[in-house]
């Protein structure tokens, strides 16, 4: 019995955060883990073209990290093919890991956290991230306002939303998994696939798809990251769209694709956990 209640208060310690009721209930209490935001077009900490150059970067150094598993793409796109060409320099293939670390001068990684009872956390393993840097993102299925989530969501501590209602469901498990994976294996045309599936697994494509395990702050550890919301734009390299780690659920919707990029508040050095603000207070 005594293990049953620790099982359930370690859950309703993950889950608490999302649950509506217990937010309005402890808004004024939490005011230190608040996050205000004047005007949802001010929830930027860093400029969405420093965000697109970022992922631009780390995707291109993984695409030629494994450019030699690239051929079918390549082979679609020989324009392409010449511009990644000239970036080859004949090093050996490296972990997605050491690639993230050559590019960013950092690797994120995932391991049990150092707050008790809080499961896995998300740890800067190697290097140093300095403020304003994109520092993860947030994986997952985005749902539109009034799209199915009800029975993905029963249970599921990993449901982002987005200022705008926008949802992303970034558990990689039960029901949530297989529909995620159906989406991306519906949108994959030919050889070019439109989104990673590798953080659903132990082994990362992109090792930035942690995000969804970062630990809300406490009042013993302060937010050292924050959330922010990034639609992916239209001339997104078609090639590099394998290392996104989001999908839409309905085929049909044409606007951008929803990202939510996780942001370093202040300097992060190598062996410190991420903590986030979960909130945001729209006024």
């Amino acid at each position: 019995a005594a293990a049953m209640l620790r099982e359930l208060r370690r859950r309703w310690g993950s889950y608490k955060y999302r649950f509506v009721p217990w937010l309005a209930l402890n808004l004024r209490r939490q005011r230190r883990t608040l996050r205000y935001v004047p005007e949802s077009s001010q929830d930027k900490i860093i400029a969405d073209e420093d965000v697109f150059e970022t992922l631009l970067k780390s995707f291109k150094a993984l695409f030629i990290n494994d450019f030699s598993r690239q051929a079918d793409i390549l082979a679609l796109l020989p324009k392409v093919k010449c511009q990644y060409l000239e970036l080859l320099t004949g090093l050996p293939m490296f972990s997605p890991e050491e690639v993230l670390f050559n590019t960013l001068g950092f690797t994120v990684s995932r391991d049990q956290s150092s707050l008790v009872s809080a499961g896995t956390g998300v740890f800067v393993t190697k290097g140093f991230v300095p403020k304003g840097t994109v520092v993860s993102m947030y994986p997952g299925t985005v749902y539109r306002k009034h799209e199915p989530i009800f029975f993905q969501s029963l249970g599921n501590p990993f449901i982002f939303r987005c200022i705008d209602g926008i949802l992303i469901d970034g558990n990689d498990k039960g029901l949530s998994r297989l529909v995620y994976r159906s989406c991306s294996r519906r949108d994959q045309l030919g050889p070019f696939q439109m989104s990673d599936e590798s953080w659903l697994t132990a082994t990362l494509q992109n090792p930035l798809a942690v995000g969804q395990y970062v630990n809300n702050c406490s009042h013993e550890k302060a937010a050292n990251v924050c959330y922010q919301e990034f639609d992916v734009p239209g001339h997104f390299p078609v090639e590099l769209k394998q290392y996104l780690p989001n999908i839409v659920y309905s085929h049909d919707i044409e606007s951008h694709l929803r990202c939510v990029v996780l942001v370093a508040l202040r300097d992060i050095k190598q062996g410190e956990e991420l903590f986030s603000n979960y909130y945001t207070v729209v006024s």
